[in-house]
């Protein structure tokens, strides 16, 4: 049946896509532990955000404070010397520190504040500091908008972090493509041609266990010659990848939702042979159950 033909293809499809996403965020993750990515990206974004590129100046006394760094000495005189980074900063931990490190501690009241903000070296800082102050009405309120200010550039770092993940993402995915030889083009063939293929697909697995492999390893995919030829079909080949690697872009949860629909609907009726055997089984209990009654 072409309708059963084209629920077993999406259902390995999406299976395959959704296995290949979730291979890339497993490493992608173990990458982004490693190299420690959202730790340095955010000291990145304080750093542009407070002029303090060298991290020499205010950036590094606030990483000193024991609310921003809980982790740390507060010793560090260069970035490659902090001993511990963290990967998030509470928006209003961020603004007390801010407020301790430019009035030495804390201020007394909140005109020694207006004092201490004219005594940082940096202009543009200092500009947007004054500003906030102007508008404050209080410590309370000038901490605040602090921290709303703190929330919008951290935000632009997020969308920055969030581009530079879906390159690594898109490229780690190329790399599986090829390295498992996930082939959109072919796949889709095959499974168009073998259906039964996905047959034994019955649900979105929920982690990248060994029942997941093997059920992505039963799909056709991998090698079977290589290198391979470079002839008109390497570059279908080549297309089949690139194809594979924009699927994993959309992230797992998407493609095991669009497979856990398809599989409900697959379950959702009878096969028209097994609905033709139950209504011959209907018809012979009938029948005997009548002769019983004659």
């Amino acid at each position: 049946m072409l309708g059963s033909t084209v629920l077993e293809v999406a259902i390995g499809l999406t299976f395959c896509f959704g296995t290949v996403a979730l291979i890339v965020t497993t490493i992608q993750e173990a990458l982004a532990s490693i190299f420690r990515l959202r730790a340095n990206t955010l000291l990145a974004g304080i750093k542009s955000m407070l002029n303090d590129p060298s991290f020499t100046q205010l950036a590094q006394a606030v990483y000193g404070h024991p609310l921003v760094n809980p982790h740390g000495d507060g010793a560090a005189t260069d970035e490659h010397d902090l001993k511990s980074k963290p990967s998030y900063i509470e928006p209003a931990h961020f603004a007390i520190a801010l407020v301790d490190t430019i009035a030495q501690n804390g201020p007394a009241t909140y005109e020694a504040l207006g004092s201490a903000i004219e005594q940082i070296p940096d202009p543009q800082v200092r500009r947007v500091l004054q500003g906030l102050y102007k508008r404050a009405a209080g410590l309370e309120q000038f901490q605040a908008l602090v921290a709303s200010w703190f929330d919008n550039a951290m935000e632009r770092v997020s969308g920055a972090y969030k581009r530079q993940q879906l390159l690594i993402s898109f490229l780690i995915s190329l790399l599986v493509a090829i390295f498992f030889n996930v082939d959109s083009i072919h796949l889709f063939r095959t499974l168009w041609q073998h259906p039964v293929l996905s047959a034994g697909i019955n649900g979105a697995p929920g982690a990248l266990d060994q029942a997941t492999v093997q059920a992505f390893m039963a799909l056709p995919i991998g090698w079977t010659s290589f290198p391979p030829h470079l002839d008109n079909a390497f570059l279908l080949q080549v297309a089949g990848w690139l194809m594979t690697a924009a699927t994993t872009l959309f992230g797992a949860p998407f493609w095991f939702d669009i497979l856990q629909r398809a599989v409900q609907m697959r379950a959702t009726g009878s096969k028209p042979e097994e609905v033709a055997r139950e209504r011959r089984q209907a018809a012979a209990g009938t029948t005997a159950a009548v002769a019983a009654a004659s």
